[in-house]
Order: C-alpha cells, then sequence, then structure tokens
C-alpha cells in the first residue's frame, strides 16, 4: 500500500497542490493520513485518494505507555516509543512492504525534526520503506546526528532545488533532482471577479510566517502598503490581494484584510476569497507580474509563466529561483534582511522593468523543467516494483 502521511490538511493550499499532483503523477491507489481530514474533505481529496485520520495524540501521564515511554527516553536520549504511541493512528495501520511518503517538503527547515525522525524510525521499524518528496533542508541542520541519521536511511528522496539536493546527495545516494511535484499542478479558470483588469492586475500574497520570520513584522507590512501606493500612483495596474494558507493559526487573510480595507475606496485593490489550489492558480496565472511570500502561490505563478518576485525566508525559495534563473538575486528578497520598506517597492520595479525578459525566459523553459517533475514518479515506480 501506499500510503501519503506528514500533511496538515488543506487549507494549506500548497499541501494540497502536492497531494493532487502527487496521486495524479503515481497513479496508483493511495492512502492519506491527514491530521485535518476536514479540511481535505472541503477541498475534494477524498474524491482522488482515501482520507485517513491522523492526529498527534497526548500520552495519558502517569500511564503504562507513559512510564515505558519516559525510562527509554530517559535511559537512551531517544523519543521513538513516545512518538510510536502518540502516532499510534499512523503507524498501527501501516505494514510491511507498504511505501510511507512524507509530504511535508519543507518540514526539516524548521525545529521539530526530531519528532520527524522518530515517527519515521517506527515506520521502517514495521518493514515499511519510506521516502521524502519535493523537500527542501537547511544545509547546516544535517549537522546534528539525529536528522542526518534519518534523513540517511530513506530509501528515496526527491529535492525540489539544487541547494537541498547537493547537501542531501551527499548522505544519502538515494536523492533525486526534481522540480517540486505542484509545478504540475492543473489550473481552473474561474470568473474573474469585478475590478480585476485582464492583463494588467499584480498579484500579490502575505503570510503571517514571513511576518514572523522578519525582524519586524511591521517593516513587512510598510513595505506592502508602499507597494500598494507606488502600483496605484504609477501604473494603470489593479492588484489583487490573494491567500494561499487558510489555517486558523496561520491565515494568509488576516494581514491580507488589513491591507484591503486600507487600500479598498480606491476601487483598483480587490481581496481574492478561499478556493482549492486549482482555482487559486488560475487566479494567479492570469496576473500580469506575482509578489509572493508562500512558496507554493509563487510556484503556481512561475509554472504559470507570471514574472515573480518572492519574499524569501528559507533555502526553497533560493533554491527554486537559482535552478530557474541561476540566481536569486532580484527575484528573491529575504525578509529577514529586510531593512527598509522601500526594497520590496524598489524590487517590483525591477520586476517590471525586465518584465518581458522574464516572460520570455519562463515560456522558453518552464515545459523541460515541469517535465523533469515527471521523473520522481519513475523513480517511485522502480522502487514499487522492486517492493513486488
Amino acid at each position: 500500500m501506499i500510503n501519503l502521511y506528514i500533511h496538515g490538511g488543506s487549507g494549506n493550499h500548497g499541501c494540497e497542490a502536492i497531494v493532487r499532483t502527487t496521486v495524479k503523477m503515481i497513479g496508483q491507489p493511495i492512502r492519506l493520513f491527514s491530521s485535518c481530514t476536514k479540511q481535505d474533505i472541503q477541498y475534494g481529496i477524498d474524491h482522488i485518494c482515501e482520507v485517513r485520520e491522523d492526529l498527534d495524540v497526548p500520552v495519558k501521564r502517569g500511564s503504562a505507555a507513559w512510564f515505558t515511554a519516559a525510562v527509554q527516553t530517559k535511559l537512551t536520549g531517544k523519543i521513538h516509543r513516545l512518538m510510536r504511541c502518540r502516532r499510534k493512528m499512523l503507524i498501527d495501520q501501516v505494514s510491511a512492504g507498504d511505501i510511507c511518503i512524507s509530504i511535508g517538503g519543507d518540514n526539516y527547515c524548521y525545529a521539530g525534526t526530531e519528532l520527524l525522525a522518530a515517527v519515521n524510525h517506527n515506520l521502517r521499524r514495521k518493514g515499511a520503506k519510506t521516502v521524502l518528496w519535493g523537500c527542501s533542508v537547511e544545509p547546516e541542520s544535517l549537522e546534528e546526528s539525529v536528522i542526518a541519521e534519518d534523513l540517511a536511511a530513506f530509501d528515496l528522496i526527491t529535492a525540489r532545488e539544487s541547494i537541498s539536493y547537493e547537501a542531501l546527495k551527499k548522505i544519502n545516494p538515494n536523492t533525486l533532482l526534481v522540480a517540486d511535484p505542484a509545478f504540475t499542478l492543473e489550473r481552473k479558470d474561474l470568473p474573474l471577479p469585478e475590478g480585476w483588469s485582464e492583463g494588467n492586475t499584480v498579484g500579490l500574497n502575505v503570510s503571517p510566517l514571513i511576518l514572523s520570520s522578519s525582524a519586524d513584522g511591521e517593516l513587512v507590512m510598510d513595505a506592502y502598503r508602499l507597494l500598494i501606493r507606488d502600483i496605484l500612483e504609477h501604473t494603470d495596474c489593479s492588484v489583487a490581494l490573494i491567500p494561499h494558507v487558510v489555517w486558523d493559526h496561520n491565515d494568509d487573510r488576516v494581514p491580507l484584510g488589513k491591507l484591503y480595507d486600507e487600500f479598498r475606496d480606491t476601487g483598483r485593490v480587490l481581496q481574492i476569497g478561499d478556493h482549492n489550489c486549482m482555482e487559486l492558480k488560475g487566479y494567479i496565472a492570469r496576473c500580469r507580474l506575482f509578489i509572493g511570500a508562500r512558496t507554493h502561490a509563487t510556484i503556481a505563478a512561475y509554472s504559470s509563466g507570471v514574472p515573480t518576485l518572492v519574499l524569501g525566508y528559507s533555502v526553497k525559495s533560493k533554491g527554486i529561483a537559482r535552478d530557474l534563473f541561476g540566481t536569486e538575486e532580484h527575484y528573491v528578497l529575504p525578509v529577514q534582511h529586510l531593512k527598509n520598506a522601500g526594497e520590496l517597492t524598489a524590487g517590483f520595479r525591477w520586476l517590471m522593468d525586465h518584465e518581458q525578459q522574464i516572460r520570455g525566459h519562463l515560456a522558453k523553459m518552464m515545459p523541460g523543467y515541469i517535465r523533469e517533475a515527471q521523473k520522481a514518479a519513475e523513480v517511485f515506480d522502480k522502487l514499487l516494483q522492486g517492493e513486488s
């Protein structure tokens, strides 16, 4: 059986895009283990694969399971038994010979990787093969032995950009460089809303994550305010505010809503509501230019040939831009190093000045780049055949 796991719910439409494209790419019956099945059903994921619940259930303090896990952790420093209990819903349903595909592509960029490693350990102990799919990793994190040992044990890793690939192949020879599967996502074009200027609308995406990742979140918001004012004063473009994650604890509509409230009376700024990932790609694809904080929102733009500026905060943004353009300069604005609000506007002006050149480059290279993503399916198929 093929299982997708480490999925936080399709309210993150990047996660939804990975599920949709992976299911289509593999072309086999798949079970999706999700920590928010309600969201997956809401966006129709249950129509393309089986959706099962995978919750991180706390272990009751003082119980036999808690005591046994505590003893192991005390004696060995390992949390394998603890995670065996907490992630019981997933681990109990995996059998020897299964293939488990971890689709949390950037989870190794953040804290908590020791928890992932413990889950993976338990899956391997049951005789399952493990795959890390469409991932990015911070190279410095591989200096931690727990992370390095976990990554070295994967039967297959598909890295979505070259910075991660170069780091990963040193510790795991089963590493393949391919495009993020979401580059292959189909788009669905809904009717354009009132106020959208066809062929002349700039798409903007903001996330709470970049606000918290920067040294000064209010400075980032000021940068967006200054950018919108500059677009309104010096161009005839409309501005579309487009969310890509709508989780309760991490909802793009919160900062976007603040911007909309400030500029709604101009008549040239509109806010796109929540939609599934294909419909959001339909809007993003019809933008003239796109400025985005969410990786998969920018992937929707890149793959549609839309010149894009990324507000990046991790290796994934730099790596993807470097692979597409040969450099991240002018294509990624590291939000951690933002010094003044005018930097975003300057980056946008450069993008507009080079719009046709970038559009031509993307039109020429994107078809081949997207086809490269299919290599992951070919290698996975070999792994699947080896299983039998």
